[in-house]
């Protein structure tokens, strides 16, 4: 084996790909230190490509791990002489461990030394494959395999770990062609051929790992199959223990964390006169994990009956509104309504009058009343905001004590700085709904991000809202309503915490009535938010998740009653509004000839997609690089096509003159004061040739007479172009 350039690239290839194994361990596992298995990998691949005795290179390893185990494991310093005889016989209980099959008793030690080992082994196993083989394909097959099904089912993201993993197989897969093809041909292997082969293998394998990123992707023809595999095995997509993924809506909130899954499949469809959240369950017992329900009181009740749900209270100003459901075909367990319900006013089929709906009173859930379209009745409160701060602190007087207390529940390990940031976000507030306010404003900090993938899992210690508060501040509904709730609970403001469903899509205007619009509510638009009770206002619910917004209506211009308004509460939702064609063509047509609006378009291109244009930039200014650099093997063609149809006999004016910065180009210099026909025969000696003489004299002629027989450049031509050909290189 040679210590040349072209094994130290196959080393660090095969090193490239190794690391991929061990980039998704620290994520998923509670594996630390990982920077120092890196460390023992590059050692590794080092003494090997340095062709060390096999002695030192094991002495060296061993050291090596052993100073690894003593600083991960043991106080004592490496010199320390009783770590190593506690190892010794930990490494011996351990061994008899793993003959009596003991899994779960091997230590924390055993398993590095095991870990290290592993690695040692693949280590000589990629040596064996690259310099002994040279083929290393299946190798590099399960390293896709690893990280892309790690992808699928974990919340480790492959996407760049992907083009990595292509970019580095693809090179050792071309140069180990190279050197099979070699070593059977016994062809010449000096650095010229070597490059002839490697820039072309080094320019595809660019070429088509950009092309895999920038070029668009289609949608898939196949429904994913995960979010199905994981709904199947979690019952509903939901049960959050051991915090597995979310997928639309679920029961099962005590243990809340992990990603988010896509899934747009249909829920119901809405016609309404606008967006609503859709309620479906309210949870009131906040775990440090998630949320469970106090109790369950179910109770019946029919549709000519009112909802048993606490209502909006008779001195807030409503309005009445309904809205048509229609499920979407399978089979959930609960009804989704919007707040404000009164009854349900029809079914479709019709359902009998005293037909039974249950209710969970305690969390506010109605069962499954079968998959049957329904219609229901609700009101739209408009609250005032003088009335909503009237409430400044608890007063048994207008509360109940239990009710009190049961929505102001914390566990008592709960992290103390949790209250300590919500009094500070509150500091200059006086009422409840201003501090609701403040804590709801809090979660827009530019330090919080909305992100459903890479969303952190509680380990045994953490409190879940802590986390997301103070570490990890990535998450998504549920990390914010979460904590917007445990926070005005540890400052004794009484909340709820409610899951259902956002407004969905605008889907089209309805056929029966123009004023109803049509909305479809998917997997996808399962949510979660806070409530919060205002004695003589009942529940107001609030929207803390970035980049959400409700439609509650609250009136800030009449009786101000606290100077602290500069923030109105979110409008309305607005509902899409029909144009005549007319009148939308006009704007079209207005719009397409206003310069200042193409002028934001622009600079709103710029800012979305800058990194896009930075990288086409980078890759223009690498492709005219590349080109200029090898201009003399496309240039003279190009400068043939030009010249190839012209007929005129002048041409070969110009003609000569390119000729002459061809030869030069190509090293044949024109020394200073030497003659056109002294150059000319110079260049016949070195092509062997009499064309350059010809082609001068022809030159001359032109240059002195100004004239030269008709047809002369026809003749000529084939002349100048052999010449050319031949400062191809």
């Amino acid at each position: 084996m040679k210590r040349d350039f072209p094994t130290f690239l196959l080393y660090t290839f095969g090193f490239l790909l190794l690391w991929e194994w061990l980039r998704p361990v620290e994520q998923l596992t509670d594996t630390d230190h990982i920077e120092t298995f890196i460390v023992f990998l590059i050692i590794a691949f080092a003494l090997s490509y340095l062709q060390m005795k096999w002695f030192w290179q094991w002495l060296i390893k061993i050291v090596f791990v052993l100073f690894s185990i003593n600083r991960f494991h043991y106080k004592g310093g490496f010199f320390h002489s009783g770590w190593l005889g506690s190892f010794s016989e930990d490494v011996i209980n351990n061994l008899w461990s793993i003959v009596a099959r003991n899994w779960n008793e091997l230590s924390n030690e055993f398993r590095t030394l095991l870990f290290f080992i592993l690695m040692w082994i693949m280590v000589y196993l990629i040596h064996y494959w690259l310099l002994r083989q040279q083929r290393i394909f299946i190798f590099f097959f399960m390293t896709i395999i690893y990280i892309t099904v790690l992808d699928t089912f974990t919340v480790y993201d492959a996407k760049i770990a992907i083009v990595r993993t292509v970019a580095a197989g693809f090179a050792v897969m071309g140069m180990l062609t190279f050197f099979r093809i070699n070593r059977r041909e016994n062809s010449n292997s000096n650095s010229a051929f070597i490059k002839k082969w490697m820039v072309p293998l080094v320019i595809m394998v660019a070429f088509s790992v950009i092309v895999g990123i920038a070029a668009p992707k289609a949608a898939p023809i196949w429904p994913d199959p995960v979010p199905y595999l994981k709904a199947a095995g979690n019952k509903g997509g939901s049960d959050g223990i051991g915090g597995i993924s979310r997928i639309g809506y679920g029961a099962n909130d005590s243990r809340l964390g992990g990603p988010f899954i896509g899934d747009d499949t249909t829920v119901f469809t809405v016609e309404s006169n606008g967006k609503n959240y859709w309620k479906v369950e309210t949870k009131d017992v906040y775990t440090g994990k998630g949320w469970l329900a106090s109790g369950s009181t179910t109770i019946d009740f029919r549709q000519s009956d009112l909802v048993p749900v606490l209502s909006i209270p008779s001195n807030v100003e409503t309005t009445n509104e309904t809205a048509k459901v229609n499920p979407a075909g399978e089979f959930v367990s609960y009804v989704a309504y919007p707040a404000g319900i009164q009854k349900f006013i029809d079914f479709q089929p019709n359902l009998p009058e005293q037909y039974p709906i249950q209710i969970d009173t305690n969390t506010e859930k109605i069962r499954n009343i079968g998959n049957v379209d329904y219609t229901v009745d609700f009101k739209v409160p408009k609250y005032q905001a003088v009335d909503l701060r009237k409430t400044t602190g608890y007063d048994p007087a207008v509360m109940n004590a239990e009710f009190y207390k049961r929505y102001t529940q914390i566990p008592e390990e709960l992290p103390p700085r949790i209250k300590q940031l919500t009094e500070e976000v509150t500091a200059s507030e006086t009422n409840w709904f201003d501090k609701a306010r403040a804590v709801e404003r809090y979660f827009g900090n530019t330090e919080y991000t909305y992100d459903q993938k890479n969303v952190a899992i509680p380990g045994g210690k953490d409190d879940y809202v802590d986390q997301f508060l103070f570490d990890t501040k990535t998450g998504y509904c549920d990390n914010f309503s979460s904590s917007m709730a445990v926070m005005l609970r540890s400052i004794g403001i009484p909340t709820r915490w409610v899951k259902g469903f956002t407004g969905g899509e605008f889907l089209e205007y309805s056929r029966d009535d123009e004023t109803k619009e049509l909305y479809t509510i998917t997997n996808n638009n399962a949510h979660s938010w806070v409530e919060v009770f205002i004695p003589t206002q009942g529940w107001i619910p609030f929207e803390p998740t970035k980049g959400f917004s409700n439609s509650i209506n609250i009136d800030f211009t009449s009786g101000q009653t606290s100077t602290n308004t500069q923030t109105p509460a979110p409008a309305p939702v607005k509902k899409p509004e029909k144009k005549p064609l007319e009148e939308t063509a006009n704007v079209k047509k207005d719009n397409s000839f206003d310069i200042r609006d193409i002028w934001r378009n622009i600079q709103l291109f710029f800012k979305n997609e800058w990194k896009w244009i930075v990288f086409g930039g980078m890759l223009a200014a690498a492709v005219i690089a590349l080109l200029y650099r090898i201009r003399g093997k496309w240039f003279p063609y190009l400068v043939m096509l030009r010249y190839r149809f012209r007929k005129k006999d002048e041409t070969i004016g110009a003609a000569y003159l390119i000729l002459l910065s061809q030869l030069d180009r190509y090293g044949l210099k024109r020394k200073e004061n030497q003659t056109l026909r002294n150059y000319a025969r110079y260049i016949d000696t070195f092509f062997s040739t009499r064309e350059m003489t010809r082609l001068t004299h022809r030159y001359e002629q032109y240059i002195y007479n100004q004239n030269l027989p008709e047809g002369s450049w026809k003749e000529t031509r084939e002349l100048w172009e052999n010449l050319i050909k031949k400062t191809i290189a």
